[in-house]
């Protein structure tokens, strides 16, 4: 769910793949792998956050549920 998110704001903004990895300084073919659902370093997250302005937590929030359900 989160790499759609992170297209259409990379789109809207006017950037490219490859702009957006190297203002992060990641490589552009990482970035394209979190775009279809790899899930980022903390790092990684804050850094795109910054620059696509998004919620950094975006990549966490459904794992998270699943691990406070699997400790209740």
């Amino acid at each position: 769910m989160f790499g759609k998110i992170l297209k259409e704001r990379r789109v809207l903004l006017g950037y490219s793949q490859q702009e957006v990895a190297k203002k992060i300084g990641i490589e552009r073919s990482y970035y394209s792998k979190i775009e279809n659902g790899l899930r980022p370093s903390v790092k990684v997250a804050q850094k795109i956050s910054e620059v696509l302005d998004v919620d950094w937590t975006i990549f966490f929030t459904k794992i998270c549920v699943k691990n406070a359900q699997k400790t209740a």
